[in-house]
């Protein structure tokens, strides 16, 4: 269970905003001036800016809401399992100490029990962690899809022609201006977003 949450930790982070280059289908404004001007270089410069992943995942709502929430579920199934395994543990040690005064049909039928259990208890263990790690993917792409909509129109509106990602756990960019860096915006408008969603 742990395991599925880690991996669900890395894939939002890896997965999720690696992906999340978005690149709108507005027309660079042409000149006449064939030279380059300093303010049509920093126009340029500003067309490009950068979102902070790991900061946007500590403060978007929606994903501290999908992480408690899968997080809860992973702690009921592990209680669930240990409460499962502690009492099949009980049967093999009540039959463990009773064996000796069992004819050999009773302790074959009581042996194929226990193996029918644990086999089940086994499949219980698989069954939750396929769910939980099932219900991981699909709220890793449902938060994908929020993200890359929202920034969509993001970068419509600002005039911007991309937006790249950065963070310390998956370095692709190496250095950006921090001027570049729109993530507490975007976190804002996410936010506000996933309020009037909520209500």
């Amino acid at each position: 269970m742990k395991n599925t949450l880690v991996t669900f930790s890395k894939l939002t982070a890896g997965i999720v905003f690696a992906a999340v280059m978005v690149s709108c289908n507005k027309e660079q404004p042409k000149t006449s001036k064939p030279a380059a001007t300093t303010a049509s270089a920093e126009k340029k410069t500003e067309e490009i800016v950068y979102v902070n992943s790991d900061s946007l995942l500590n403060n978007y709502d929606y994903f501290k809401d999908i992480r408690g929430k899968l997080e809860s579920k992973s702690k009921k199934a592990q209680t669930d399992l240990t409460a499962k395994g502690n009492a099949f543990q009980r049967e093999v040690a009540e039959y463990q100490q009773q064996a000796q005064n069992m004819s050999a049909d009773q302790r074959a039928a009581t042996e194929q029990r226990l193996a029918r259990k644990q086999q089940e208890l086994a499949a219980f263990n698989q069954n939750a962690s396929s769910a939980l790690a099932n219900e991981s993917a699909l709220e890793n792409d449902k938060l994908y899809q929020k993200v890359a909509e929202y920034l969509k129109v993001y970068a419509k509106d600002k005039g911007y022609r991309m937006v790249l990602t950065y963070s310390k756990t998956n370095p692709n960019i190496l250095f950006a201006d921090e001027s570049l860096d729109v993530t507490k915006e975007v976190v804002a408008g996410l936010n506000e977003a996933y309020k009037k969603e909520k209500k």
